[in-house]
């Protein structure tokens, strides 16, 4: 009796366009690529691979550096967490409640008291907290925390929304609550560097709306990047927790005036949907496309030769020319595997989004030259090997200003203004993730949960009130008519 291939063992299958399926070529883009699959005997679960896993790392080293050098160290904190801490904060418990796993036996015993697994850890290190602060001379306490976190999700997607999924919390508490707002925008400002600057993704920076806020928070911040669907996705978030959770778990400290206050707290925190992120605003039907400066492997040499007495010759000054780049801290990759054609070797790594495919073979080395084949689609072109570090190092360059160009051209003709709730209707009637054609959408909302449930009548959702007014000022509330300070922006998002 034959067995049947399990669903991720489909490599070398071609893509499903995005114009056909956007949901379906997603899907084929991660699995095409190695970077995961579904964890099928754990329930809403991924796998990440080995390829996924070390794009993560370089998000994880271009982040850990930006925190340390604001003054955050990191550290760990339990996995399980006491439920009656949920309980603490209203506001809190009622949030996450649906979303909760919850161990109840444990060394074949009923527990006491039932622990959560951790979804966010507010509660858990402000319990902390309250044992480690004193004194203004404590404060500000920066922590940031490299951790897993499960929210049980109904419906799940590789990145976007998993059961268990890898992320950093930051957790600080400050004397004053300038200090706090200071640290929630500064926060978000990193998340939007890392966004554009490292996965030449552009953002807009913007406050939730009050429906949409962390639950326990006073304010929240995100970070919000189109899909090329279309569709919003919110890459980031930052919280002015103000003296809420401080209340909830008594974290006082003596001030200057040697009173004793409450804290000033924020948290903020980004996960492995980036990646998700990144595989949505670059890939193409080939395959997934990584920006240079997030790639594992920055360039790939392929060898061509077609007799053994070529072999050695060609693989020599592969290898030297390898150890060139590498010595100018380039990631490279050499592939001399045997048994597999070139054509296989393009393939293989093209879909795997390496930035740059360095092609030689016998021709090539009696010319002294190489054939490079950058991945956003510019043409091949033959280079000279004299100077082919500087070569590389600018052609990665320029893949990297382009892709955050072709982002931010594509997010301007996809943003357009409404102003009237059935005009906002009529531009987002007919997109969907299958489909593609999303927008955003700039209207006058007012700020109130009232206003932002009319939206999710028709599946879309305000995303944020920018931060900076990019369009024409107050105007009056599509839904009550008052008056609003400036426009938000609304649209469909994962």
């Amino acid at each position: 009796m034959s067995k049947t291939a399990p669903a991720n063992k489909i490599q070398n299958e071609k893509i499903t366009p995005r114009s056909q399926d956007f949901a379906r070529w997603y899907q084929d883009v991660i699995l095409q690529a190695d970077l995961a699959e579904a964890a099928e005997v754990v329930k809403g679960c991924m796998v990440i691979k080995p390829h996924g896993y070390a794009i993560w790392e370089r998000l994880q080293a271009e982040l850990d550096r930006r925190f340390k050098a604001t003054g955050h160290k990191n550290a760990y904190f339990p996995l399980l967490i006491p439920e009656s801490f949920l309980k603490r904060e209203a506001e809190h418990v009622e949030g996450f409640s649906p979303e909760l796993a919850v161990v109840t036996i444990a060394g074949g015993e009923p527990l006491t008291e039932r622990y959560v697994i951790r979804p966010t850890s507010e509660t858990i290190i402000g319990h902390f907290f309250a044992r480690w602060i004193n004194s203004w001379r404590d404060l500000p306490l920066l922590i940031n925390q490299w951790a897993n976190v499960v929210r049980w999700e109904l419906r799940t997607r590789l990145f976007l929304r998993t059961t268990e999924f890898l992320w950093q919390e930051g957790h600080t508490a400050h004397a004053s609550q300038e200090e706090a707002q200071e640290e929630a925008r500064r926060m978000l400002e990193v998340y939007a560097e890392v966004a554009e600057d490292v996965m030449a993704m552009p953002v807009i920076r913007g406050v939730k709306t009050q429906a949409e806020k962390f639950a326990g928070a006073v304010k929240s911040y995100s970070i919000e990047a189109m899909m090329q669907n279309g569709w919003a996705l919110q890459a980031g978030t930052s919280h002015e927790l103000g003296q809420n959770f401080a209340k909830a778990f008594e974290i006082k400290f003596q001030n200057k005036s040697g009173t004793l206050d409450y804290v000033w707290q924020t948290s903020w925190g980004v996960s492995t949907r980036l990646i998700g992120a990144l595989v949505m605003t670059h890939s193409d039907d080939k395959g997934l496309v990584l920006p240079p400066k997030l790639a594992p492997i920055q360039a790939a040499f392929i060898p061509i030769y077609r007799k053994d007495e070529e072999r050695n010759a060609v693989l020599s000054k592969v290898h030297a020319l390898a150890g060139e780049l590498k010595k100018e801290g380039l990631q490279i990759e050499v592939d001399d595997r045997e048994g597999f054609t070139p054509g296989h070797k393009f393939f293989h790594w093209e879909q795997r989004g390496v930035p740059l495919l360095i092609e030689l073979g016998p021709r090539d080395l009696a010319a002294d030259s190489v054939v490079l084949k950058p991945r956003d689609g510019g043409p091949k072109q033959t280079q000279p090997v004299e100077g082919l570090p500087e070569t590389v190092k600018k052609l990665l360059d320029d893949m990297q200003t382009q892709l955050l160009s072709n982002a931010r051209k594509r997010m301007a003709e996809n943003t357009v203004t409404a102003n009237s709730l059935q005009e906002v209707m009529a531009i987002l009637a007919d997109t969907t993730a299958e489909k593609g054609g999303g927008k955003f959408v700039a209207a006058h909302v007012r700020n109130d949960p009232a206003c932002d449930a009319k939206f999710k009548e028709f599946k879309a959702s305000v995303r944020c009130i920018p931060l900076k007014d990019e369009y024409d000022g107050p105007g009056d509330c599509i839904i009550t008519g008052e008056r609003v300070p400036q426009r938000v922006v609304i649209g469909k998002g994962y």
